[in-house]
């Protein structure tokens, strides 16, 4: 598989826990601005993934909304929105709303869930894997329903980031309305699915190449970093995304990839 020739992007996952006053997360959103950062995250979690399970943390969407009036040029979104926890006519008016106060610069990422206490604690029916995705299934087409009947309309038609890697139904779901494919997947496992998909998006009459291809890159020091962006790329991934923790938000990392973006744009690669 040959480099994609889609713009390189720089995404940065701020991760909303640990930090005791939301001002952390503020300024971390202004300095991804100031370096040069093209896609901000959050995710939608209700405690913290991993550090003290009971550490401070703070919800998606309001989040998004704060995101969207604070910053003027990069996109911003969730990594990923969890299907289960609103009706899809509402995430739908959510979307629109936050891509309004953006002036359009929202996307909206979407998942299954996976996370047991944050359903468990919020009241909402766990299910299984499988019934968690064919609840997302039936969601999209409602989702996609509802935008077309906002008033006003979305100020642009707003990029559906799907994540996950399951094949036999994340990978269709992909297919049939993703913008974006964030894959949760490392540069052995990514060929493999990306085969996967082009195989759904055969059988739903689409090309895989309209799919934008995402997916976190790794490295704790500086050249490890590089080397898999440099690695990631070459298979066909156009957005790397740095997942940063707080309460520090230590954007050197996000930085460096942005500077060595800039490289690769200048240099046509």
């Amino acid at each position: 598989m040959t480099a994609s020739p889609r713009p390189l992007r720089i995404g940065v996952q701020l991760q909303p826990q640990h930090a005791p006053r939301y001002g952390h997360i503020r300024d971390a959103v202004r300095r991804c601005e100031d370096i040069g950062v093209d896609v901000v995250f959050n995710w939608d979690h209700f405690f913290p993934l991993y550090g003290d399970p009971d550490g401070a943390h703070y919800e998606c969407w309001t989040m998004l909304g704060a995101w969207a009036e604070q910053t003027s040029g990069l996109e911003i979104g969730a990594l990923v929105s969890c299907n289960s926890y609103r009706n899809p006519e509402l995430l739908a008016d959510m979307a629109r709303t936050v891509d309004h106060i953006s002036d359009g610069r929202l996307i909206l990422g979407i998942g299954s869930g996976w996370k047991q206490r944050d359903y468990d604690e919020y009241g909402y029916p766990f299910g299984t894997a499988g019934s968690r995705l064919d609840d997302l299934a039936e969601a999209m087409p409602r989702i996609e329903a509802r935008l077309g009947k906002l008033n006003p309309q979305p100020l642009r038609d707003i990029p559906v980031l799907i994540g996950g890697g399951g094949e036999r139904k994340t990978l269709r779901l992909v297919a049939q309305y993703a913008d974006i494919w964030h894959s949760f997947s490392d540069s052995e496992s990514y060929p493999h699915k990306a085969a996967v998909l082009a195989r759904h998006c055969a059988e739903v009459g689409r090309d895989p190449a309209d799919i934008e291809r995402s997916a976190e890159v790794a490295g704790r020091n500086l050249e490890r970093l590089l080397a898999d962006a440099d690695t990631l790329t070459g298979l066909g991934i156009s957005m790397l995304t740095l997942g940063v923790n707080g309460p520090d938000y230590d954007l050197s990392r996000a930085e460096a990839l942005c500077r060595w973006r800039d490289r690769r744009r200048r240099s046509g690669g």
